[in-house]
């Protein structure tokens, strides 16, 4: 399998720097953002993340407003949600609003590496039906190949 490329966004820093670690230690390309505004900004300029671990407890934008501009830039990225303050019923309104699954913390590393594995499991398998549904109407239409795959995509 290709190395997954996580985006990890948590204001609490020595825990996102310990997570860094163990994830890069298990073979994930991992960018660490403290910030709502900032995990949407990378998304924006580099739209190949595979998963996002997302905090929903933060500063500014939180974790739900996050996860909802994230869901409006329609990435065919997988969110995993923490939640560190029994916030339960957050993080299944997050479920609902479109994340992949949810973890409290403190998490184990090997839990969450289970979940980013499934999280990852269904972003290919939206690709590739991406890519086969683009395929196909090239196929019944191959004059607007460039709108099916615009530059970029």
């Amino acid at each position: 399998m290709a190395k997954s490329r996580i985006l990890l966004v948590d204001d609490e820093v020595v825990f996102a720097q310990n997570m860094t670690k163990l994830l890069t230690a298990r073979g994930y390309d991992v960018t660490f953002m403290e910030s709502g505004d900032s995990a949407i900004r990378a998304l924006e300029s580099s739209r190949d993340f595979d998963v996002v671990v997302l905090d929903l407890k933060m500063p500014g934008m939180d974790g739900l407003a996050t996860l909802k501009e994230i869901k409006k830039l329609g990435l065919l990225t997988e969110t995993l949600i923490l939640t560190g303050h029994g916030s339960i019923d957050t993080a299944l309104e997050a479920v609902k609003l479109g994340a992949y699954d949810y973890l409290t913390k403190p998490c184990e590393i090997d839990e969450l590496v289970a979940k980013i594995e499934k999280a990852w499991d269904k972003k290919d398998t939206a690709s590739r039906q991406d890519i086969q549904e683009r395929i196909q109407k090239v196929v019944e239409s191959p004059r607007d190949v460039f709108d099916v795959f615009p530059k970029g995509r």
